[in-house]
């Protein structure tokens, strides 16, 4: 039987605004495999970023178990979790969060300098680089690149330590239709490549038809509707 790769079990969490609790996430249960390519479609504030949060391990749920690669995340001590962000799980965020300072090939290298790699991969980087199309900009800097670029870079960047997961926060949101799209079959090819689990959330209906698996969130309740 194959073990997938997150798990979900009856996960709720809340939060404080103000005086008044509010409910982030209700009695979530979620089953994904490897390669799987998740679209996560919801309004602002009915659970997306909790939902990303909580499989990126930067917040615990108050109930409920999370699993991921069949470990318990809340087994998991500080350090533990800081290492599963550097080697197993990868982040896309809708405004690129690239080093100014740092060329494309360094934006794309860093993560393996955090991992404290004993020698950076140059060959792996220009291979993700020529994945997104971009090895011709290595030498590059951020404010010298098309919003576009600076996506694909922040990709290249998010497979570096070929990661199981890749999370994506409205990837396509500061770009153009073209460019947009551009992204999304580049993330959607990455699942199949690179057999990684991609969970994208989004808003807009048209990228979340996209996905192999579909889900709404409202009011903190994930739905899968039926095909």
């Amino acid at each position: 039987m194959i073990t997938p790769i997150i798990q979900f079990i009856d996960v709720f969490k809340s939060y404080q605004s103000g005086s008044q609790p509010v409910t982030a996430l209700q009695a979530v249960n979620l089953s994904l495999n490897a390669g799987d390519f998740v679209t996560i479609m919801g309004p602002s504030g009915g659970g997306k970023t909790t939902l990303l949060n909580l499989l990126a391990g930067l917040d615990v749920p108050d109930r409920g178990q999370i699993l991921l690669n069949g470990k318990k995340v809340s087994d998991l001590s500080d350090h533990e979790l800081t290492l599963l962000r550097r080697k197993d799980i990868g982040i896309v965020f809708q405004f690129f969060n690239l080093m100014p300072t740092l060329t494309v090939m360094e934006n794309v290298e860093l993560p393996l300098l955090l991992a404290h790699a004993s020698k950076a991969d140059d060959q792996r980087i220009k291979t993700l680089l020529d994945y997104v199309g971009l090895w011709h900009r290595a030498d590059s800097f951020p404010a010298e690149l098309s919003g576009g670029e600076m996506q694909r870079v922040a990709i290249a960047r998010a497979l570096v330590h070929q990661p199981y997961i890749l999370l994506a926060d409205e990837p396509t949101g500061n770009l153009d239709s073209e460019n947009g799209q551009k992204i999304l079959d580049l993330m959607k090819q990455a699942s199949t490549d690179f057999n990684t689990t991609v969970i994208m959330v989004t808003h807009n209906p048209q990228v979340a038809e996209l996905g192999n698996r579909k889900f709404e969130i409202r009011d903190g309740r994930l739905t899968e509707p039926t095909q």
